[in-house]
């Protein structure tokens, strides 16, 4: 553990972890980015118990969330296929110490990931009593990180990124995505941050980071997993390009529709969360449809995955949705931005990020 500093980029609290080169960064179009808690692994850091059984917890011990391992290793195969690369670009960032490190990269040999790079928090230096208060406030950390990422890709790369709701992984991801567009003004920016307990060092940080980042927005999508049960409609905020999930299926789901993952794809994460995690069929069958009654999926994929899911018995031949899937109106090499009859945005023109309701 002590010579993590020695092998990784420390910017105040962000410790980067690059597993790659610079080279290899620059070069690819498209990239993946994870939160590591409640999103990949079924662990918690918001609390200084929490964070050191976390920290001393075994690689082997370590619990993922239901069916993100098989999903990770499906999205990366079929990544790998279409763009003809040996290497499937993910990013991690986590609120974890990076005395860490090396424990979960031993993790990540185990579930056969290889990710490009991880950020890691620098969390002890907050153990002192006027720096306690830091310990679980992570927006100031995953803006920078994010937007130290940005620096390293390509300026037309796109993001696909995963959070859950239990660290406003949405708020992060979509303040990200307007900084880098530009959206919001700078005393605006400043008062938003300045509302999240923001230190001055990091707004300053954060500013200086997007005047050197390229004027375009990098997020395509954004996966916010439902770990404490937010309500979904909070997320309409955002529009639609957030999208909240109860569990990976639905994810799954998603994927397959924007051509990212195949049915058998989906069949076989349907069959890790069944086998290895106890899912009910009956649960991912009302999963299924809570997505089409939230008009996520369209007319044609929902078409597809019923056939499917009856063909391989997952589903009774009886099945049928509750609600009737809306056509798909705008489709966009693949991916599905809008459906008939919803008039939600893809990306909301501005956001309410002080006044945060939930």
């Amino acid at each position: 553990m002590s010579d993590w500093k020695s092998r990784s980029q420390i910017v105040g609290d962000v410790v980067f972890f690059r597993y790659v080169t610079p080279g290899v960064e620059q070069n690819i179009d498209e990239v993946f980015v994870w939160d590591l808690d409640k999103t990949y692994l079924d662990t918690s850091i918001d609390s200084l118990s929490k964070l050191v059984l976390t920290a001393i917890e075994r690689a082997f011990n370590k619990r993922n969330v239901p069916g993100t391992v098989t999903l990770l290793q499906l999205l990366a195969q079929n990544w790998q296929q279409r763009k003809g690369q040996s290497r499937f670009p993910l990013y991690f960032i986590s609120a974890s110490p990076p005395q860490m490190e090396a424990r979960i990269a031993e993790k990540f040999i185990i579930d056969n990931i290889r990710p490009f790079g991880c950020f890691y928090k620098d969390n002890l230096r907050n153990l002192t009593p006027k720096r306690f208060w830091r310990l679980n406030k992570q927006v100031g950390y995953k803006i920078q990180a994010l937007l130290q990422l940005r620096q390293k890709l390509k300026p037309e790369v796109r993001q696909i990124c995963w959070g859950d709701d239990s660290e406003a992984d949405a708020v992060i991801y979509n303040l990200y995505s307007d900084i880098c567009a530009r959206r919001v003004g700078t005393q605006d920016l400043r008062s938003i941050l300045k509302s999240m307990s923001v230190t001055a060092d990091q707004i300053d940080e954060i500013l200086l980071l997007q005047s050197q980042v390229p004027e375009n927005d990098p997020v395509e999508k954004i996966y916010i997993n439902l770990a404490v049960d937010t309500d979904p409609d909070y997320y309409l905020k955002f529009g639609r390009r957030t999208l909240p999930t109860y569990n990976t299926f639905q994810v799954a789901c998603d994927l397959f529709q924007d051509h990212r993952i195949s049915l058998e794809a989906v069949h076989t994460v349907a069959q890790d969360m069944i086998f290895n995690y106890g899912f009910a069929p009956e649960e991912l069958q009302r999963s299924f449809d809570e997505l089409i009654r939230r008009q996520v999926l369209g007319e044609s994929s929902v078409k597809a995955l019923t056939q499917f899911f009856i063909e391989k018995g997952m589903f009774p031949a009886s099945f049928s949705p509750s609600l009737q899937a809306l056509k798909e109106t705008k489709v966009v090499e693949g991916k599905v931005y809008e459906l008939e009859g919803h008039f939600e945005p893809w990306v909301q023109d501005r956001v309410d990020y002080i006044h945060d309701y939930r």
